[in-house]
């Protein structure tokens, strides 16, 4: 089975490259609409030329919700959400599911969370697809309330998962975290480790990866 992963920006397609050398890899850009984009090209392209992928991965680095998801950890999605996908109205923020509009949530094979998390000791949880970063303790606080049990905060894993299931194929993300959600503050930012944990985290994954079957 093909695999295609995804990141968003060529030093986190090295680093999965650099632990997993099976898959395809590409850098698709920042934010949703430029991964959603890129990996429609690639899948649709892979079908077309008879060489069809099986299995969409979303990977790289992202902040953290302390104390679930501290810094240098792992974490594999068991739910690809985005995030503010919605209006925000007097009584608060709702999803564009409430409103009658399309998804908010895409959910991994749960065979698959599991055997990942086992290779790796990944933590598991939501993984929250946003458009704009949060700079504040305010912010964190009002997305971990509205998604309880949220590990981490990036930008590209709904629309991965978004281009992915329009062709049937199942998505999952893994993040390494490299910051804590809340306050930009860059001196605590640890983009290198996060990027060998990512290294390492593939390198664990790859076997699980690539011997998934989707009709177990």
């Amino acid at each position: 089975m093909r695999i295609l992963v995804v990141t968003a920006v060529p030093a986190e397609a090295e680093a999965v490259t650099a632990g997993a050398p099976g898959p395809d890899v590409i850098a698709a850009g920042v934010g949703p609409a430029a991964a959603a984009a890129a990996t429609a090209r690639e899948l649709t392209a892979a079908a077309l030329g008879g060489r069809p992928y099986g299995l969409v991965v979303s990977a790289g680095i992202g902040g953290g919700f302390a104390p679930a998801a501290p810094v240098g950890s792992l974490a594999v999605s068991d739910a690809i959400v985005a995030a503010d996908l919605g209006a925000e109205t007097p009584e608060g923020f709702v999803p564009v599911t409430d409103l009658g509009f399309g998804l908010v949530r895409h959910e991994p094979p749960a065979s698959l969370v599991r055997a990942l998390a086992a290779a790796t000791g990944a933590r598991t949880g939501p993984v929250l697809t946003v458009s704009t970063v949060t700079g504040s303790a305010a912010r964190a606080q009002e997305l971990a309330a509205r998604h309880p049990g949220a590990l981490i905060e990036a930008m590209e894993g709904f629309g991965v998962a978004e281009a992915a299931a329009a062709q049937g194929l199942a998505a999952v993300e893994i993040r390494a975290v490299s910051n804590p959600v809340g306050p930009r503050d860059r001196s605590a930012w640890r983009i290198g480790d996060a990027l060998k944990a990512l290294t390492d985290g593939f390198g664990k994954a790859a076997p699980v990866l690539e011997s998934w079957n989707p009709y177990d």
